[in-house]
């Protein structure tokens, strides 16, 4: 695992500026630092070693010399495409699988991509002609940045390595704000900075002659859905398939450990990691709390005969590293269970270099519960037509509330604007009452409206998973877990947001994924011959913590009350309205998220545009981790 930074026809740019940029994310690859230039272009790189230790320094060289690579991230399927390179006459080096890529691009150009499995983020400048060439994974599990502004052209794994170039220019996209507000990250390819963009998931970019082209090159779908496959079968499958996958993510040429809650998700996957060598697990929990899964975790790791390492945190450790984990987030991302992520890999980096996690389950396998509200809402609109059904919600509206308000009224909305990740939250009106400008707010089913067009047609389960697998998983989960692991320098991998996972998943139909009173139940199944039953059968929890309690309580809650009377506040925000919603929370009506959404916000605006704060600047949080 590493990370990469570069720029080119900064002719003007000094020397020194690529070491700078490097520097900015060295906890990405402490192990060791190599840079390129020429004429045109510069790189730099900064490596976490995991395979052929001795070897594989980066950037590196195709056998001509004539393109150089960049690369963060791990081929699963590397053995394979380096025997079908040898065949075609390259020679390879060492045994590292960044050089497949750098060969593979010499030899089929962007089609390379279609051999890949894996995580990836990596960039190729070819010498000869001049072409930036930058790719990014199947689902985002790899970061890649870039920054276009019409006259300069950076690129790196992290936002914040820009800030050491002098021709970046640090502006705050407000425009994007009430889309923040809505669903805690942009789902697209804009940032909260102007003229940086992400590359999406399965994407690539072509940057020649000052122009920047991006192409898709993989896009999940749903259009193999095979609906005479049952639940014991599926199951069968998925019990191939993530025996399959966890196999392939256990390459490494050092130990490999793994994250332990109390689901199934994380104890499925380290239950089949602990079939091919012992395996070190991982918790975190909080000392005399009901959030703590501590038990679960350490009982389960007992009955397959595994060491688990149980990790603490406290309510002064969630605070004090906020905003610390703002500055690693690049943008403002209000998840609260980042901060325990960031704890976790802390306490993992101490002993393994790499760890496995269970992310992608819920995506991919139909784990959320709001895919539940499905099943009713789809009968509601086969009974009731759709004009009963606008009258009865504009009524419902008007009305007090009362048992079923709530459903009359998204009844009558597409799920475009009704799928609850739309405004998960502050909604329209929320906007409109604690933004400062009312007049940036717009319509944030809108933005992702296009989405839901994809799969138009398809049963809504369907539809609403479609959309996580394309914002919710890439913007919140695997960002945070990308972030928070290499902070510690730290590699996460995700056995089961994987290729050939996803491949399957896609085939499942409804009946398979879900049933009125049970999530993922195909996976659930292959699992319950695997797992403990309580483990398989166990409800969805999250990453439980006790922040909307430590919200109420001192100090934590004058930190917020500061945060939401500052010079930032009174910028963006009607401060009286940031109380009224705190105040609400205190006196009994939950409102953490909404909360924590306008806090998290206040700290990353404050580290990474300063104004006149006590907060913590970008350099003095960057001094302090480096």
């Amino acid at each position: 695992m590493c990370g990469f930074v570069g720029y080119v026809n900064q002719k003007d740019v000094p020397t020194t500026t690529i070491n700078a940029m490097a520097d900015r994310i060295k906890h990405r690859g402490p192990d060791d630092e190599a840079f390129f230039h020429d004429e045109n272009a510069v790189m730099g790189f900064r490596r976490l070693s995991i395979i052929d230790l001795a070897h594989g320094k980066q950037p590196m060289f195709n056998n001509d010399q004539t393109k150089v690579l960049t690369f963060n991230g791990e081929i699963y399927n590397y053995q394979e495409i380096r025997a079908e390179l040898q065949k075609m006459g390259y020679k390879f080096q060492t045994e590292v699988d960044s050089e497949v890529l750098i060969h593979g691009y010499d030899a089929w150009g962007p089609d390379l991509l279609g051999h890949l499995r894996g995580m990836y983020a990596f960039v190729i400048y070819d010498s000869v002609t001049k072409e930036v060439f930058g790719a990014r994974d199947h689902f985002g599990i790899k970061p890649l940045y870039y920054y276009d502004d019409g006259d300069s052209f950076l690129w790196a794994s992290e936002i914040k390595a820009f800030l050491d170039h002098p021709k970046f220019k640090k502006e705050f996209n407000e425009a994007l704000l009430p889309i923040h507000l809505s669903f805690e990250f942009i789902p697209s390819r804009d940032t909260m900075f102007k003229n940086v963009y992400k590359l999406l998931p399965g994407q690539y970019f072509l940057h020649k002659d000052g122009k920047t082209e991006t192409h898709r090159y993989f896009k999940f779908n749903y259009d193999h859905i095979d609906n005479s496959q049952t639940v014991e079968g599926d199951a069968e499958k998925i019990r191939g398939i993530v025996d399959e996958s966890v196999k392939a993510h256990m390459i490494a040429d050092v130990e490999v450990g793994s994250f332990l809650s109390s689901g199934i998700d994380s104890s499925y996957v380290l239950n089949e990691a602990s079939k091919l060598k012992p395996i070190q697990s991982f918790s975190l929990g909080f000392k005399n709390s009901k959030y703590s899964e501590l038990s679960w975790s350490s009982e389960f790791a007992k009955e397959i005969n595994q060491k688990n390492t149980p990790l603490y945190m406290t309510g002064d450790d969630y605070f004090d590293i906020l905003p610390t984990i703002m500055y690693y987030m690049d943008e403002p991302l209000s998840n609260p269970s980042a901060m325990q992520l960031f704890y976790l890999s802390k306490g993992t980096r101490k002993a393994v270099k790499v760890a496995l996690s269970g992310e992608g389950a819920d995506e991919f396998f139909g784990g959320y519960n709001t895919y539940l509200e499905a099943i009713p809402f789809e009968r509601y609109q086969k009974w009731v037509a759709k004009p009963i059904r606008k009258m009865l919600g504009s009524i419902a509206e008007k009305m007090p509330r009362f048992h079923g308000r709530r459903f009359l009224v998204r009844g009558a909305q597409p799920l475009s604007e009704r799928y609850y990740r739309v405004n998960y939250v502050f909604d329209h009106h929320d906007r409109d009452q604690i933004l400062k400008n009312p007049k940036l707010n717009r319509d944030a089913g809108a933005y992702t409206k296009h989405l839901f067009d994809d799969v138009k047609g398809l049963d809504e389960m369907t539809q609403m998973q479609y959309f996580d697998i394309n914002t919710w998983l890439p913007y919140d989960i695997l960002h945070k877990a990308d972030r928070m692991s290499m902070a510690n320098s730290l590699e996460l991998r995700t056995p089961l947001v994987d290729r050939e996972v996803a491949k399957f998943a896609a085939t499942m139909p409804v009946k398979t994924r879900i049933r009125p009173d049970e999530t993922k139940i195909s996976l659930r199944t292959a699992a319950t011959s695997e797992l403990p039953e309580k483990i398989a059968k166990k409800e969805k929890l999250g990453f439980p913590s006790p922040i909307a309690s430590w919200i109420k309580e001192e100090p934590y809650k004058s930190r917020i009350i500061e945060a939401f009377n500052s010079d930032v506040a009174h910028k963006f925000f009607n401060t009286e309205a940031l109380m009224a919603i705190l105040n609400e929370h205190i006196n009994g009506k939950s409102s953490m998220q909404k909360i924590f959404t306008i806090y998290t916000f206040i700290l990353w605006y404050e580290v990474y545009f300063p104004e006149n704060t006590t907060a913590k600047t970008i350099d003095q949080v960057h001094l302090t981790q480096a």
